[in-house]
């Protein structure tokens, strides 16, 4: 035989035993296929059923929905990130995801596996929460009406099953071949949004793009967690804002994470990656109930050596000095349990502190001034970072904790033509329209407006403790002096006297009879004198004291004004 005629019969052979082994393979997957529909059967269900063949029709869809995710890793991991289905087995307990409309939005037949966008329900803490995670694998992750549709069906079923929801966001935004169709289904799940706020926790999770009117969707929930990489979120991108202004400028610094939690507020937490990232937001979901009926979960929790070692430290935190800083954050972990605090906009308005934590195995809500930025004070971005947790907390029945060390709300132009009054009246509203527990300890210092508005007793707080050193006037000592002894001063000035020294004797005048807690003592404003290392015990008796508050209606009003 020829050499030719020896290569025919190879490929012959060859090719003859490709066919064969495709045949076993697709035999192989029918089998594997119809076993896993046998086992999905219930023990009701007639041996009939069990033994009904498998159509071609599912074997196609299987191998379909596996291709599409072998697709989705190359193209998602070249780009150092996740597919859809990764990041839920990061968010869920182990087997716990149940997806609802596989191929919702696909066309089997023309080899389409669905919609770019996964949603279903699963358990995170062994809890049942919604989610939908947006597959840029599949036509940019774009919204169009099927995934439109989808959405508000998995938002329209967590409000009736009252769980909390996860959007995990990695789109190109609307679907610009559907046009208006695409936009109308934002609309949508705008309203549903609006309707789940407040009764349901709503948490997202920027994975990649949001832009143009997509990153109202992430506005309108709860909280926002960003990646330092590949997480961007802008109304309008580079290359417009170059067309429109000229300005040259890159996604990141336009509107990548560490903008929106830095200086923007929009976001609240900077993940390291996307595991950090999804990480953050199960944690955050052990502090909150799954819903606004519901009281947050507890756990267990035994005081010990370390809370007593703890409650001795909390007296050499705070200086003597009301000038000098100090880190709140020792304070804060010196009460909490274990130490464990989850700090919220951690790297925006940071002279304030707002997170979650437990006492006794209780979450609360910790709201602190913060010394060592800024003194602590009051301005613009700090307000606004203060009422929107506290009023999280309240929505969602979360006592508040406010430790307090305030010198004023923030003097100053810029601060005026920013809105001070406006924006720093949303304190004021949250705090007096929350109807949680809520206890408040004066550290150091509470001056001016400011005393008011950061829980004190006349806004609505509970409990109201301070320190033996604790200083509460309308003015510092030195400042109040300068006005109501302007004239003396002026007189001694002209008269050749010492006008510090002067200045100095007045200022521990009033110190010692008007900036001390005496008087709110006597006025009731504050309960108790306390010493430092009582602080944990007076808050845990305060809040387990506090544990049958209920709401209250005040009128028939359909909802108060906010200044927003």
């Amino acid at each position: 035989m020829s050499d030719v005629s020896s290569d025919r019969v190879s490929d012959t052979t060859a090719k003859k035993a490709d066919k064969a082994a495709a045949a076993a393979e697709a035999e192989a997957v029918k089998r594997e296929t119809a076993q896993a529909a046998v086992e999905q059967i219930s023990n009701g269900d007639s041996q009939s059923q069990i033994r009904q063949p498998v159509r071609d029709a599912i074997i196609k869809a299987a191998q379909l929905a596996r291709e599409a995710e072998t697709s989705a890793r190359k193209r998602q991991h070249g780009k150092g990130k996740h597919t859809a289905r990764e990041r839920l087995d990061l968010l869920f307990d182990a087997d716990t995801f149940e997806e609802m409309g596989r191929f919702s939005g696909g066309d089997i037949n023309k080899g389409k596996a669905g919609s770019a966008v996964v949603t279903g329900f699963g358990k995170v803490h062994g809890r049942t929460v919604g989610v939908y995670a947006q597959d840029f694998s599949v036509r940019g992750g774009t919204l169009g009406q099927a995934e439109g549709l989808k959405i508000c069906h998995l938002m329209d079923m967590a409000m009736q099953m009252k769980v909390p929801v996860v959007a995990l966001i990695d789109s190109g935004g609307a679907r610009i071949q559907e046009g208006v169709a695409a936009l109308t289904q934002y609309g949508h799940i705008f309203r549903k949004t609006c309707q789940a706020s407040g009764f349901i926790p709503q948490i997202s999770v920027i994975l990649g793009p949001c832009a143009g009117g997509a990153v109202y969707c992430p506005a309108l929930t709860d909280l926002i967690i960003m990646t330092k990489e590949n997480s961007n979120m802008f109304v309008t991108g580079p290359d417009v804002v170059k067309a429109a202004t000229g300005e040259t400028i890159s996604m990141d610094e336009l509107g990548g994470g560490y903008v929106h939690n830095a200086k923007s507020g929009v976001a609240h937490y900077l993940g390291e990656d996307e595991a950090d990232a999804i990480d953050y937001t199960r944690t955050v979901l052990a502090y909150l109930p799954s819903n606004s009926d519901e009281k947050a979960p507890t756990y267990a929790y035994a005081s010990g050596h370390t809370e007593r070692e703890a409650a001795k430290r909390l007296k050499t935190i705070v200086p003597a000095n009301d000038r000098q800083p100090y880190d709140v954050l020792e304070v804060v972990r010196a009460i909490v349990d274990y130490g464990e605090f989850v700090q919220v906009q951690e790297l925006f308005a940071q002279s304030a502190i707002v997170g979650f934590a437990c006492i006794s195995g209780k979450p609360v809500g910790i709201v602190a001034n913060q010394p060592n930025v800024r003194a602590g004070i009051l301005d613009v971005d700090a307000s606004e970072k203060v009422a929107r947790f506290v009023r999280l907390c309240d929505s969602f029945n979360l006592p508040i904790v406010t430790l307090v060390d305030v010198p004023g709300y923030k003097p100053g132009s810029d601060q005026e033509h920013a809105g001070i009054i406006r924006r720093g009246a949303k304190v004021i509203y949250a705090y007096a329209n929350a109807q949680v527990p809520m206890v408040t300890v004066i550290l150091r210092k509470a001056f001016g407006g400011a005393y008011i508005v950061m829980g004190s007793k006349s806004i609505g707080a509970d409990m109201n403790f301070a320190w033996p050193t604790s200083q509460i006037a309308v003015l510092g000592a030195t400042g109040a002096v300068n006005i109501i002894h302007r004239k003396d001063l002026q007189k001694a000035k002209e008269a050749g006297q010492d006008v510090e020294a002067l200045r100095s004797k007045l200022a521990d005048e009033y110190e010692a009879s008007t900036v001390n807690a005496n008087l709110s003592l006597e006025m009731g404003e504050i309960d108790a004198m306390i010493d430092p290392e009582q602080t944990r015990e007076v808050i845990e008796e305060s809040l387990a004291m506090l544990a049958s508050k209920r709401r209250v209606s005040h009128n028939d009003k359909h909802h108060g004004n906010q200044p927003l």
